[in-house]
């Protein structure tokens, strides 16, 4: 749980620019990533907080319209835990920035729980 709830371990393999993050229902962040001529201001907020099985944030951007929620929920096995990301998408973002194209997402979300995040993990052992 702990690499996707505290800062120093959320910047090795999640975003670098996160300034700031508590694992608590109500904590707001924000941070900056550019991609070409383009800036995204993440907005996150905490929705949700259930120690060792689950965290959910609003996550939205100052510069675009559109809103939504991603889940992290976490299943113990015998001898290890399943991770399940749940993206929710309340408020359409707009069609016109690649970023927000449906495969675009995927490919993100495939490249942090797949690689990033597995690799980060596999480091640790």
């Amino acid at each position: 749980m702990e690499s996707i709830t505290e800062l120093d371990q959320m910047k090795k393999w999640f975003f670098e620019q996160i300034e700031s993050f508590e694992a608590k229902e109500g904590f707001e962040t924000q941070f900056v990533v550019e991609v070409e001529n383009r800036k995204f201001t993440h907005l996150w907020k905490i929705t949700e907080v259930i120690p060792y099985q689950k965290i959910k944030y609003g996550w939205r951007y100052k510069e675009y319209s559109g809103d939504s929620f991603v889940t992290f929920e976490l299943f113990k096995n015998e001898n290890h835990v399943k991770l399940r990301l749940i993206t929710e998408i309340i408020h359409s973002f707009p069609s016109d920035i690649p970023e927000f194209a449906r495969e675009s997402c995927i490919g993100g979300w495939e490249y942090f729980i797949k690689s990033s995040l597995k690799e980060y993990l596999m480091s640790k052992k």
